[in-house]
């Protein structure tokens, strides 16, 4: 059978990941075609972001445009946007609807505390989201609030949802302690949470892009928006359990995105 099509369009991580090169890496695993449009180059590892040069916004047009007339693209995936003008490049093609089952996750911060992303450049996105998929730090910056506690990650998903995205993930693998990992998925259907164990790790750079790109394939491949979610939430732990023994880079390291460890 022909792949699925899939599409992100996000920055490049020079240390694998997160961003792009993450994206792809879940595409693949999960069973879809990844083409790719890159906003942004970084220099980065698992110590931190040591540069960032935003693409211009004609060269991300150029790439989106190559993809979309050639490609029937299923789902599409944002991530680090980079400028405003390439979120508004971004946000006329969805506007056109030529983003289909639009997720996106709202890049601000990096795991390593560099800042790549301002909240409105992701707010030009969010009306025409299918999914949006903050965590708790980006769901505080994007509501003005507190969100720290499970019911204030229900209330930041509930006021987010009236913005525009027809779901809110509030990933809370984040927060610290023993307990399980909470996320908090609203929507028309009401309110869910999906409870994990807390795999005890310090490899968790691209958690947010590659739950993000898991939900992406999903909902390519025809799973509703609750049934992705919780499949991506499995993926990811999968992911974080078979790469918390590894030895790769000094800092917070890599999903094992392919299971070659699990």
């Amino acid at each position: 059978m022909t792949p699925r099509t899939v599409l992100t369009i996000a920055g490049s991580d020079s240390g694998g990941g997160a961003g792009i090169q993450a994206d792809l890496k879940v595409f693949a695993a999960l069973g879809a075609y990844g083409t790719s449009v890159v906003t942004a180059v970084t220099a980065q590892n698992t110590r931190g972001v040591d540069a960032v040069l935003p693409l211009p916004p004609p060269t991300v047009t150029d790439q989106l445009e190559s993809v979309l007339v050639d490609f029937s693209v299923r789902a599409v995936k944002t991530g680090m946007l980079g400028s405003p003008g390439v979120a508004d490049v971004v946000a006329v093609a969805a506007r056109e609807g030529r983003l289909p089952r639009l997720v996106v996750d709202p890049v601000l911060v990096a795991t390593s505390g560099h800042r790549l992303g301002a909240v409105a450049v992701v707010e030009r996105l969010l009306p025409y989201a299918q999914v949006a998929t903050p965590n708790r730090a980006e769901a505080a910056a994007l509501t003005g609030g507190r969100v720290e506690t499970v019911e204030e990650m229900v209330a930041a998903a509930t006021a987010l949802t009236a913005g525009g995205p027809e779901y809110v993930v509030v990933t809370g693998g984040d927060a610290e302690g023993d307990e399980a990992a909470v996320d908090v998925l609203h929507g028309a259907g009401g309110t869910t949470l999906l409870r994990a164990a807390r795999v005890p790790t310090r490899h968790n750079h691209g958690t947010g892009c590659s739950f993000s790109a898991a939900v992406t394939v999903r909902l390519a491949l025809g799973d509703a928006v609750p049934v992705a979610v919780a499949a991506a939430k499995e993926y990811v732990t999968r992911a974080l359990i078979g790469a918390r023994d590894w030895e790769l880079g000094a800092g917070p390291g890599p999903l094992d995105h392919f299971s070659w460890s699990v």
